[in-house]
């Protein structure tokens, strides 16, 4: 359902500007190992690698059998997106009606089925939902994959803001308020790239200019001043 549309850049070799290929050099002797002589490891200490064969692996793999296996339905506004992964768009397999009966009274209900799926050799929690006119497949971060915002020192002693800036800041949040559309939100940065790469097709020299960094604000300076502004407009 997601597609990924970053750029992916190669590295090449300055000299006859040809791709660099990826060796599987030994850390130790420095020599390229083939394929057959490889294995996987774990880390359990620095330098210190546990060692697992292929049927080893193989023996605790789940097997893919990309069945949902749904446990409970929960309402879909329940679930936190934070643990949202990878989407997938399902299609109906051998009846029609059925996907459609599902679909419909899933969104009559503003409900998804809960459960897991085990794709390659991961399994998955997983949450099915309606979409847009269709059943959609959404994979889940594990509980201990999701590190909450409290546990960070920075994030432990943030000094109480004072009541004139906390009423300056919610006026300059009514005022920037809205209805949501993802279609304003342009990506800037491939429209960027995308010129850069005519620009050299084209011959011409490209020329990095050094931002100016702007000066740090009090804090209600920079309030005040951004209240001014959204006045003007």
């Amino acid at each position: 359902m997601v597609r990924d549309r970053s750029f992916s850049f190669r590295l090449l070799h300055r000299e006859d500007g040809q791709p660099l290929r990826y060796n599987r050099v030994c850390s130790r002797d420095g020599v390229v190992v083939p394929w057959e002589d490889t294995v996987k490891g774990y880390e359990i200490r620095k330098g210190e690698f546990i060692v697992f064969t292929n049927e080893e692996l193989k023996a605790v793999a789940p097997e893919s059998d990309r069945k949902i296996r749904i446990e409970k339905f929960v309402h879909y506004f329940s679930l936190d997106p934070m643990y949202f992964d990878t989407s997938y768009v399902l299609t109906p397999d051998r009846s029609e009606e059925a996907y459609n009966l599902f679909a419909s009274t899933l969104m009559d209900l503003n409900m998804a089925a809960a459960g897991s799926i085990t794709l390659r050799t991961k399994e998955y929690p997983v949450v099915v939902h309606f979409y847009r006119g269709g059943l959609v497949l959404t994979t889940l971060r594990y509980a201990e994959e999701v590190i909450p915002p409290q546990v960070f020192p920075d994030l432990a002693d943030l000094p109480a803001p004072k009541e004139s800036e906390i009423a300056l800041a919610k006026r300059i949040i009514t005022e920037l308020t809205g209805d949501f559309s993802i279609n304003e939100y342009q990506d800037h940065y491939r429209q960027a790239i995308t010129d850069l790469i005519e620009k050299k097709r084209a011959g011409e020299k490209v020329v990095y200019e050094e931002p100016h960094p702007e000066e740090a604000k009090e804090l209600m300076q920079a309030l005040k001043e951004t209240l001014a502004t959204l006045a003007t407009k």
